[in-house]
């Protein structure tokens, strides 16, 4: 079974990507075929709130009606060992193209009972990866864990089971004095990224590890 790594960044040799690479690398070392995708590779929109996904007996119950890009990357992740979604944050949230992957990916299985049920069967075990310039003080004093245990539970609740790794105080240029950072510690963004990136990319390996070895589909 395949391990799918999402990106939603669009560098695809940055901060994100490098973290989903070390996933993927786990996933493989648990027998998983894997696959890194680049969102901003694709032309595709969000949720156009057609409904087909949840029309009873119509043609496109459960799965989404829209044909473009993202259709078939949809049907290759649910149908893999793992999913792992890596997003940057930009004005407080994911990328916009992240979102609109996301919105995509999980309202086809959205039931509107009153537990808010998911149609999808089985378990398909995800990861969510968020990269960050801000550190933990200020993720923290802004709200960001709120929402990361939002999507956390929203996955969980649609999929089976998921976690998330934050990877904060990311170091954001190859340069500096090239750009107005004068609000950034450069000298310590730069110790960052030599220890403590690493130990981060560790996680992200352990994670995709730790999500094909819960599918049990290897």
């Amino acid at each position: 079974m395949k391990a799918i790594a999402v990106n939603g960044s669009p560098r695809k040799d940055w901060n994100t990507a490098t973290l989903l690479q070390h996933a993927l690398h786990g996933a493989a070392s648990q027998g998983a075929e894997t696959k890194l995708v680049h969102l901003y590779d694709y032309d595709y929109k969000g949720c156009v709130s057609c409904f087909s996904c949840e029309l009873k007996n119509g043609d496109s119950y459960g799965k989404c009606a829209t044909r473009d890009d993202l259709r078939p990357i949809l049907a290759e992740a649910t149908e893999g060992a793992a999913i792992i979604v890596g997003a940057p944050i930009y004005f407080g949230s994911i990328t916009g193209m992240t979102k609109s992957f996301l919105e995509r990916l999980l309202f086809p299985y959205l039931v509107y009972d009153q537990n808010h049920s998911s149609r999808f069967k089985g378990k398909l075990p995800t990861g969510f990866i968020y990269a960050m310039g801000a550190n933990e003080s200020r993720a923290e004093s802004t709200g960001y864990p709120q929402s990361f245990r939002l999507m956390e539970g929203v996955l969980g609740r649609t999929f089976g089971s998921s976690e998330y790794l934050v990877v904060s105080d990311t170091y954001q240029f190859d340069d500096y004095s090239q750009y107005e950072t004068s609000g950034f510690d450069v000298e310590g963004k730069k110790k960052r990224r030599q220890e403590v990136f690493p130990q981060d990319c560790k996680l992200a390996f352990e994670m995709g590890a730790r999500l094909v070895g819960q599918s049990g589909s290897h």
